[in-house]
């Protein structure tokens, strides 16, 4: 299955080497990306009302991914969620799939395990993008 013509994919990294790797992959395989340096930039954005689907880092300043992700629960937003992380533990992990998340990924980050990740979250996505 290709990508739907539709399919926003946001990242949220404040790593902008890992935003720009993120992104070359969609955009090498067919998907549109917007990049943020943060939450709360994302937030202001109003993409999260567009997105098909959040690609989130878990450790960064000012709110981190779970805290984002808990934000969007709370407005009502059910966009799915992949997550990526150098410093994911148990505990973040198993916070973040209860919550919802499609995935929970370590950095380095193996692309076709990501784009495999972007296409369950698509196929899982409340709006029908996928």
């Amino acid at each position: 299955m290709g990508p739907q013509e539709n399919s926003l994919i946001a990242v949220v990294d404040d790593d902008e080497s890992v935003r720009c790797a993120v992104q070359g992959v969609l955009k090498s395989n067919g998907y549109e990306s917007r990049s943020f340096s943060s939450a709360g930039e994302f937030l202001e954005s109003g993409q999260q009302r567009v997105a098909s689907c959040l690609i989130t880092d878990v450790r960064m300043p000012g709110m981190s991914g779970l805290e984002l992700q808990a934000r969007l629960a709370e407005d009502g937003c059910k966009i799915p969620i992949v997550f990526l992380t150098a410093y994911g533990d148990s505990r973040m992990r198993s916070q973040a799939m209860k919550a919802g998340a499609v995935v929970f990924l370590g950095k380095p980050f193996d692309a076709k395990v990501l784009l495999d990740s972007v296409r369950s979250a698509l196929m899982s996505s409340p709006d029908g993008t996928g």
